[in-house]
């Protein structure tokens, strides 16, 4: 596979779990969020609908710039690692969020996976150009 290929992966993760928080705020909210601390206002689905707007501007921005092995790992690292604390405080410590997040977990598994194939196949994509005299 080439890193351009992981590129769309990574982006594909952001775009699809951000379209869903984007567009369907309270079927997210009535899914991943146990009911005892569902909110169910405007304003909790506003807060969701803006997570998953900053998940699309990032699955955007991952799909049209070039990435470089240092982007690759970044995204990969950042775009995951955080989450994944996050997910886990609010899954097993507050145990606030439904199974349903688990959907969360495998998406940051996923980012941190491309990441991680991203950087690695980029940095043999770049040596590869620099031996045969492309770069």
């Amino acid at each position: 596979m080439h890193s351009h290929h992981y590129q769309y992966l990574l982006a594909s993760i952001f775009l699809g779990l951000g379209s869903f928080a984007c567009f369907w705020p309270g079927l997210v909210e009535t899914i991943c969020i146990r009911p005892e601390f569902r909110v169910d206002t405007d304003l909790s689905r506003l807060f969701i609908a803006c997570f998953g707007a900053q998940a699309i501007l990032c699955g955007t921005v991952i799909l049209i710039s070039r990435c470089t092995p240092m982007t690759f790992l970044v995204f990969g690292l950042i775009g995951s690692v955080p989450f994944f604390v996050f997910n886990a405080w609010f899954y097993f410590v507050k145990e606030m969020f439904t199974e349903w997040m688990l959907l969360d977990f495998a998406g940051n598994f996923g980012i941190l996976l491309c990441g991680l194939m991203g950087y690695r196949r980029s940095r043999e994509e770049n040596q590869h150009a620099r031996h045969a005299g492309l770069a």
